[in-house]
């Protein structure tokens, strides 16, 4: 995981959107994708204590890519969502690592794109093996940075 964020996130300082840390876009696009999830359920997709995703949490919302919400759920709990700049920042990320993939790609000899997309056939594969015993898997929504 550390090669890929490495590999994807070369050149992400330049974007529009100015340097957003690593663990910052985790939870960006976690939030992109269960839009209208709590702190725990962030906490557990980031593997981070309560605390930590809570100041995370506090830096997106005064940046203003983050907006909570009363959970319609439970008056104890706040739901998170994007708002628009947080969503364009997602974006801009997402656009970002396609043209980086796109140009890697353009260097790479048909016989090594063949391995890499056997490489990367084995890797879905094994996700939805896995994301069967999983609790909570196929939702979200589609479309992952």
């Amino acid at each position: 995981m550390e090669l890929l964020e490495e590999l994807l996130g070369r050149g992400q300082e330049a974007l529009p959107s100015g340097a957003v840390s690593a663990f910052q876009l985790r939870a960006l696009v976690a939030i992109d994708r269960y839009e209208g999830m709590n702190l725990r359920g962030l906490c557990a997709l980031l593997g981070s204590s309560p605390s930590s995703v809570s100041r995370l949490c506090d830096r997106l919302a005064a940046l203003g890519m983050v907006e909570r919400s009363p959970s319609t759920v439970s008056r104890r709990e706040v739901e998170l969502r994007l708002t628009r700049y947080g969503r364009t920042v997602v974006e801009e990320l997402r656009d970002h690592r396609v043209r980086r993939l796109l140009e890697l790609f353009a260097v790479l000899r048909p016989s090594q794109l063949a391995q890499l997309g056997k490489g990367l056939q084995l890797l879905v594969d094994t996700a939805d093996a896995s994301a069967g015993s999983q609790p909570g898997s196929g939702r979200g929504r589609a479309g992952t940075a």
